[in-house]
């Protein structure tokens, strides 16, 4: 249901509208009814409860129908329908400065009211069904992040023998998925960023000249040290022995 207040000046036209329409057949709920521009302004300001249309008379003491639409944009996004007895053009110009849904003659016919409400409740039908689709699919990008943070948690943890259908059972996933899912959302293949991890902590190794070449590749997830000799060369340009030689060089010149 959509909440709708309705204003009038009259009483009974005003409980005329509320009581002898259907609104609820049409997907609305009538929350309010008020008999000047103040109350609805106060209605609006105290937010206690959500307005989706707004359906007042242009005509009315003190904040009149067009001063409500100024003040209502400020405070709300709701949809505003003036009805007057009046065809005045200047009411119409302002009506539409103020982007009036539409503009209802007095006395109101049920066709009108059908028509008019009928069109709004579809326009409202499709945003709430667009961000229904925003939030599900912001709801799912936020869990996705959750997820590449632990399987990048795990990759840190578990490089040694680390792969993407370990990763895939680690976090319960088909490890198809978890590769898309894994790119889409850090910019990385699966494979790439293991292969980085591996690089890392292979330099830092390295570093250390008490550790064998072999031992480094052990330790990276290579049984084959020449395997992981030919994946360093690729990844960085120089051989394990190079590295290892242009960082002891460095350190001691």
């Amino acid at each position: 249901m959509y909440h709708l207040i309705i204003a009038d000046d009259e009483e009974k036209i005003c409980e005329g509208i509320t009581n002898l329409f259907p609104w609820k057949q049409i997907g609305f709920e009538v929350v309010g009814q008020f008999h000047t521009g103040q109350e609805i302004i106060q209605f609006l300001k105290d937010g206690s409860v959500p307005v989706d249309v707004i359906f007042c008379d242009i005509q009315m003491p003190g904040i009149d129908g067009l001063e409500v639409c100024r003040q209502a944009a400020e405070l709300c996004n709701a949809r505003i329908v003036l009805f007057s007895s009046h065809q005045n053009y200047e009411y119409f110009r302002k009506a539409l400065q103020y982007h009036v849904v539409d503009y209802l003659l007095k006395p109101i016919g049920y066709e009108d009211l059908i028509n008019c409400f009928g069109a709004i409740r579809d326009e409202l039908d499709r945003e709430r069904g667009r961000q229904r689709e925003e939030d599900s699919q912001e709801e799912e990008q936020g869990c996705n992040d959750v997820l590449v943070k632990e399987i990048i948690h795990y990759l840190q943890e578990n490089y040694k023998d680390a792969s993407l259908e370990k990763a895939a059972v680690h976090v319960g996933l088909s490890s198809s998925y978890l590769s898309r899912i894994f790119k889409e959302r850090s910019g990385v293949n699966f494979s790439d960023y293991l292969l980085q991890i591996r690089m890392e902590h292979a330099c830092k190794m390295l570093e250390d000249v008490r550790c064998k070449s072999y031992e480094v590749a052990y330790h990276v997830g290579y049984d084959n040290p020449k395997n992981f000799t030919r994946a360093f060369k690729g990844y960085y340009g120089v051989t394990p022995s190079e590295y290892r030689r242009e960082k002891v060089k460095g350190e001691t010149s």
